[in-house]
Parts: structure tokens; C-alpha cells; sequence
């Protein structure tokens, strides 16, 4: 299945759901919210002052957990320009695929490879590596440690490429191939 034919069932599946009285698990149209997308990208940094204090206080295991959303919540806030609200992170990361793809947006890859949620067991992202670190039982990690600089980086230039996409005064539509 394409990413296009994906990005649809997520629209599709959440609005079954939300005509069946649920919570939805995917993705909705809404208005365009700049003020959301601001929001999301002051709690990335804030993110990231967390992961500083974390790795000062030896608590190695919240790190992973701590970049994975700062880049997610630069996924938010560029899909709250787009006005489409998301309680789905693989369907967040297909949106934004689907957009890359397009020529909507410019990002990085590895962007939307670090929030992407893969179902193959040989293909580890950090998506596990928060899942390991959070639910594992060690308090200290050598290996997410040896990491810290590189992933600190990596947050900042998501950060920076969300705020270039969400300053830039653009409007931003929804592909209409991915709603029919």
C-alpha cells in the first residue's frame, strides 16, 4: 500500500470512528492553528532543557523518551498548520511523508524516520529505543549516554526546520489526493 493510500485510510478510519461516537486514532481536518503550532514548538525546547537536566541528575532512561517527542511535537506543529489534528504517531509520520513527498514541505528524512513506527522486528528506531528505555529496567545506559550529543543535535535542527516551515508565513493545504 502507498504512503498516499495510507494517509487516507488514517482520515477514513477517524472518521468512522468520530461518527461512531469514539475517540478517533488517526487523522482529522481542522482549522490551520498557529497558535497550537507555536505551542508545540515552545514544549520541544522545553524538551530539551528536560534531557539536560536528566543527563545531569544520571536519569539516562528518560532520554529517549525526552527526543523522540521533541521531535514529535515538531511533527504536531507542523501538522497544526496544516489543520489536521493527530492521535496517531504512524499516521502523524505518514502525513508528513505524504507532504515531504508532495514538495508541501521540506524536511529531512530522518525527521519523519525517527517518529515512523515500523510493525518489522529488524528495523529498531527510536520509536523502541523510547519504548525499551521507558519500560526496561535499567536506570543507566552507557549506550544512550554515548548518544546524547548527537541527539541533542538532531532535536535542535528538527526544532529549526519546524520553525522555518511554521515562520514562514505560508499557507499550507492538505494534498486533496489524500482526502478523496
Amino acid at each position: 500500500m502507498s504512503v498516499l493510500e495510507k494517509v487516507k485510510n488514517c482520515f477514513i478510519n477517524a472518521k468512522k470512528d468520530e461518527e461512531k461516537g469514539k475517540k478517533h486514532k488517526g487523522l482529522l481536518v481542522a482549522e490551520p492553528n498557529h497558535e497550537q503550532a507555536l505551542d508545540y514548538i515552545k514544549k520541544a525546547k522545553e524538551n530539551l532543557e528536560w534531557c539536560e537536566k536528566y543527563k545531569k541528575e544520571g536519569a539516562d532512561y528518560k532520554l529517549p523518551e525526552e527526543w523522540f517527542y521533541t521531535i514529535y511535537y515538531c511533527a504536531l506543529a507542523i501538522l497544526s498548520e496544516f489543520g489536521i489534528e493527530s492521535r496517531n504517531q504512524k499516521c502523524t509520520a505518514l502525513f508528513l511523508r505524504c507532504v515531504k513527498d508532495a514538495n508541501l514541505i521540506t524536511l529531512d528524512d530522518d525527521f519523519i524516520d525517527r517518529i515512523t513506527v515500523h510493525s518489522e522486528i529488524e528495523k529498531k528506531t527510536d520509536v523502541d529505543e523510547r519504548e525499551e528505555a521507558r519500560y526496561g529496567s535499567k536506570v543507566k545506559d552507557s549506550e544512550i549516554v554515548e548518544k546524547y550529543d548527537v541527539m541533542m543535535e538532531r532535536c535542535k535542527t528538527c526544532i529549526a526546520q519546524t520553525e522555518e516551515l511554521v515562520f514562514s508565513k505560508r499557507e499550507f493545504k492538505i494534498p486533496k489526493e489524500a482526502m478523496e
